[in-house]
């Protein structure tokens, strides 16, 4: 077993060409990785180079801050499912959490499953966790664990997740997600908890 069958090989720079999605789709299929991970803009180019491949196909919604009005983010997740996207990585709004605005997570959350309801598409929420303290984490399970999420994940690669982020998300992970650990910071700590 490889562990890149386990990997979303991920380009997200904002200078991303064309070239360089293609040449991310080519190493997915010669290396055995889950999926690969684009900006929106690509999505629709992106699914033609997967064509006939068992590769994923994911792109980010809201990223990389999450602080878009939800409704833009059912814009972008309508428009990136239609372009050929099978997963979806959500950056929570950050700015209503610490505001606890929970109501407002909470509709973004379930618009968000409303719209992958009976699609093959999956919905991964990144939370930032290096940002977040330990009692924040934990209440980030603990909001969406009620819904269709597939994946927590700890970091959009941005800011590194915390190093308690993994550990904490086991304890307090539930049977409907899984939680997954930013590579870029944290490879060699995910590989050290499994």
């Amino acid at each position: 077993m490889s562990i890149a069958q386990f990997i979303d090989h991920t380009i997200l720079k904002n200078t991303t060409t064309i070239s360089e999605v293609e040449k991310v789709c080519e190493e997915a299929e010669q290396y055995g990785f889950a999926a690969v991970c684009i900006p929106p803009y690509y999505v629709a180019d992106a699914n033609q180079f997967l064509k006939n491949k068992k590769i994923k196909l994911a792109t980010v919604i809201g990223f990389p801050y999450g602080y878009h009005q939800y409704q833009t983010k059912i814009t972008e997740a309508s428009a990136a499912i239609k372009d050929g996207a099978n997963e979806l990585d959500m950056v929570m709004n950050i700015s209503a959490f610490r505001n606890n605005d929970m109501l407002y997570l909470e509709n973004e959350i379930l618009e968000m499953t409303k719209l992958i309801e009976n699609k093959d598409v999956i919905i991964k929420v990144i939370i930032e966790s290096g940002i977040l303290s330990e009692e924040e984490i934990i209440r980030c399970c603990n909001l969406y664990k009620h819904f269709n999420v597939a994946f927590l994940k700890t970091s959009t690669g941005k800011i590194c997740p915390s190093s308690h982020s993994i550990s904490l998300g086991r304890m307090c992970s539930f049977p409907n997600f899984l939680i997954m650990s930013a590579i870029i910071c944290w490879f060699s700590l995910m590989l050290k908890s499994i």
